[in-house]
């Protein structure tokens, strides 16, 4: 078992933050420091993605159990299995389809993951959206929990939005706001996404 990795930052991404947002300041030295999971393995995390969407984080948590207890999460096993095999993790057919797919995809170096990492945040969202049951917010999503990004606001995030609103005490929040604040947290957004997070708990 690999050891658990976190999203890192530390004390300049805080204190330009503060710095740049009072009130965001003030959630930070609340809060204190934010300890979020991540994969680095862009695959897996691409499986799991697809396996978390529209269920809890524990219906998800064991599904991915049985999946990886099938194939360890390696694309070769992965792909060998049939679309029923992965079903019967607990999944719709369709999520099993799309996620066979990405081992194909895998395997194939139809996207090579490993050289993905070189690319800007807007050509991995443009390349992992291609991908059949892959949206924006997944993307989005694997841009910070995977490969540990540093300025990802996700407006495609119900629960970034709420954060929001209830820092700033906003009944509603349009783009444009949206893009304002997220521009005052750059090049940092993503730890600012941290905190928006846990405030709209």
């Amino acid at each position: 078992m690999m050891s658990q990795q976190y999203f890192e930052y530390g004390a300049a991404e805080l204190a330009h933050l503060r710095k740049k947002d009072k009130k965001l300041g003030a959630a930070i030295d609340r809060i204190g420091i934010i300890k979020r999971r991540v994969n680095s393995n862009l695959f897996s995390a691409l499986v799991e993605s697809v396996i978390g969407q529209q269920i809890s984080n524990k219906a998800a948590a064991t599904v991915c159990g049985r999946l990886d207890a099938l194939c360890a999460m390696d694309a070769n096993r992965l792909h060998a299995l049939s679309c029923e095999e992965i079903q019967a993790c607990g999944m719709s057919m369709r999520k099993a389809s799309y996620i066979k797919n990405i081992a194909e995809i895998s395997i194939s170096k139809a996207i090579d993951f490993d050289e993905l990492q070189k690319k800007s945040d807007e050509e991995i969202i443009t390349t992992l959206t291609a991908i059949n049951g892959i949206g924006v917010w997944t993307a989005e999503m694997l841009l910070i929990f995977s490969l540990m990004r540093p300025n990802v606001v996700s407006y495609g995030d119900l629960a970034i939005r709420r954060g929001m609103m209830q820092l700033y005490g906003l009944k509603e929040l349009s783009k444009e706001q949206f893009a304002r604040y997220a521009k005052r947290y750059s090049p940092y957004g993503s730890v600012a996404s941290l905190y928006l997070w846990e405030i709209s708990h």
